[in-house]
């Protein structure tokens, strides 16, 4: 299943199902079957739906079956008058978890990108965070803060999204805790993340965590450690790898972050960038107003976003 979190001019932000031409809007669709209250809840937003796995699956499952068997069941409208389905190209894309708890990155994730830094290959994985505050969906604008940084550069990167609580948990279990996968771009601020130790503000400012368009459940990528994966500058392609090359694979990721910290629902694991980044081109190239940054991934989608002066 594909799953997003989405608005349109007429609505406020929904939980849905992206069915390629249309979006489903879950809630309504469930209401419109007789699932009870406690039910609908479980399913009203899609952190609703994470933090209530595997009851939530099975039903939001039920709903798509009855959908297919009953079609004529959504050719009314709902009980707000709105359409049960939303044609994709009048949605605005969200952050497919809004909220999420936390966001934790990987640096120096990939071979190629520690040679062209010309460091050496990390021990051990080298954990960093963003904020919900930095979260963009699909279409949405990069502010560029110029005033701060004018070397702001674009990192693609493979993003794991949690469905079950996990702590401590070895390698070998970690993989039951991943509800699915969705596109990330890592915008980062070099100047100062090579000014300062820490890294939240290069990386966890306004706007720096472009992600989406949708989650795509776990079911439906039976190998994340085989997707081509890329990012196209202006529609010049600028990074091409394949998560086969993580050095730091997901599960021993999960299992090297739960020794100390939780790992709820909502949460997101982004795994690193692969080698082509803008500061270590050569010339060196960073994003600019007017710039269109899209980061592609195998069974995931295409995430896309502009850049603006911020």
């Amino acid at each position: 299943m594909r799953l997003c979190t989405v608005s349109t001019k007429n609505m406020a932000p929904f939980f849905g199902v992206d069915l390629k031409s249309k979006i489903l809007r879950v809630k309504e669709a469930a209401q419109a079957f007789g699932h009870s209250d406690a039910e609908v809840a479980k399913i009203s937003t899609l952190l609703d739906y994470l933090q209530n796995l595997p009851v939530s699956e099975k039903l939001l499952r039920g709903v798509l079956k009855k959908i297919t068997e009953s079609p004529k069941q959504l050719a009314r409208p709902a009980s707000d008058g709105q359409p049960f389905l939303v044609a994709a190209e009048e949605v605005t894309w969200l952050p497919p978890v809004q909220r999420p708890g936390k966001i934790l990155c990987i640096g120096m994730n990939y071979r190629d990108h520690c040679e062209e830094k010309n460091q050496e290959i990390p021990k051990k994985p080298v954990v960093f965070n963003k904020f919900a505050t930095s979260l963009l969906g699909n279409g949405a604008e990069i502010p560029l803060p110029l005033k701060s940084d004018k070397n702001v550069d674009y990192e693609a990167e493979l993003c794991v999204v949690i469905g079950k609580k996990a702590r401590r948990v070895s390698a070998k279990t970690a993989m039951k805790h991943v509800a699915g996968y969705t596109v990330m771009n890592d915008v980062s601020l070099r100047s100062i993340q090579k000014a300062e130790p820490q890294w939240s503000r290069a990386k966890g400012f306004d706007g720096s965590g472009p992600c989406g368009p949708c989650i795509v459940t776990a079911d439906e990528i039976p190998d994340p450690h085989a997707l081509k994966i890329a990012c196209r500058l202006n529609g010049k392609q600028v990074q091409g790898s394949n998560t086969s090359n993580l050095i730091f694979k997901i599960p021993d990721l999960i299992a090297f972050i739960t020794k100390l910290v939780t790992l709820e629902p909502g949460d997101m694991i982004s795994t690193g960038t692969p080698g082509g980044v803008g500061a270590y081109s050569n010339p060196p190239r960073f994003l600019q107003p007017g710039d269109v940054v899209e980061v592609q991934i195998d069974r995931l989608g295409i995430l896309r976003n502009s850049c603006v002066k911020g």
